[in-house]
């Protein structure tokens, strides 16, 4: 990859660790997350206007995407719920990039080189490394953690290969963004009326998490059109060491020698990818 595709996927990566951090410090996640999906989709039917559709070949991926994002945003927020996010989330960030790796080698005949191999398992490794340095994970933690990578690894193969057929990026990315909009559709009915007590202050913090996410996922839809999608995962995923200084920042999150050692980790399996 060149070092532009690099840079833009590394700034993607911190701007992801932000909604993330947005969404941890909210006080109803639940509400949070389907106004970061109403903010999503909202700008992704605009987008559609503004592009049009993509190649009909590329719709069942962007279809299959947003589906697949539905049951992301679910499982995220049983992760959320199921024990502390310093060990939950790392593991769902940390498994995807080899799975991710994995599936492009069998579906695109995607193989890393040496470095390439050596920089995605650096990155996986360091962010497992920061899951497990506060000791044991339940298993039920642990099965949600690894139910959440493993969307993470299918809807960034789908969209991976689906870019890459769809004619136009802002195009396929704009109608696989439209499919956000069932998580707050989905709330409304559930919640009815009990939607408009919600605080203005979350709302609008929301609101600008979601278009910090839409940004944030565009750069990497647009980068797996120009390299391989495990390399690009991987840096994607660097994102936990964004997480990591924003938690201590803003949460009050301890930052211990061996959550450093692993974000250094990381960090080199960053720039491993970065050379290749």
């Amino acid at each position: 990859m060149t070092a532009s595709v690099v840079a833009l996927v590394l700034v993607a990566a911190f701007l992801h660790a932000g909604w993330n951090t947005l969404l941890r410090g909210g006080t109803d996640r639940l509400w949070s997350m389907s106004v970061m999906n109403l903010a999503v989709g909202g700008l992704g039917l605009v987008g559609l206007l503004a592009f049009g559709l993509p190649n009909p070949s590329s719709w069942p991926y962007a279809v299959a995407s947003g589906f697949i994002h539905i049951a992301y945003n679910a499982l995220l927020l049983v992760t959320y719920r199921s024990g502390d996010l310093g060990q939950t989330y790392p593991i769902a960030r940390g498994s995807s990039p080899a799975m991710v790796a994995l599936g492009a080698a069998l579906v695109a005949r995607e193989h890393p080189d040496v470095l390439g191999a050596a920089g995605i398992a650096l990155v996986s490794c360091g962010i497992l490394a920061l899951a497990f340095a506060k000791g044991g994970v339940a298993r039920s933690q642990l099965i949600a953690a690894l139910g959440t990578g493993a969307t993470i690894a299918a809807y960034t193969l789908v969209d991976g290969i689906g870019v890459r057929v769809s004619g136009d990026w802002l195009s396929y990315t704009a109608a696989m963004f439209c499919f956000h909009l069932a998580f707050p559709i989905w709330l409304a009915f559930v919640r009815g009326s009990r939607v408009l007590d919600a605080s203005p202050v979350e709302s609008a913090k929301a609101l600008g998490g979601g278009v910090i996410s839409l940004v944030a996922y565009a750069v990497v839809i647009w980068a797996m059109r120009l390299g391989a999608m495990g390399a690009v995962s991987a840096l994607r995923e660097t994102s936990v060491v964004f997480a990591a200084l924003l938690g201590r920042a803003f949460l009050a999150e301890r930052l211990t020698a061996g959550r450093i050692a692993a974000c250094l980790v990381i960090a080199l399996g960053a720039a491993l990818i970065g050379h290749t």
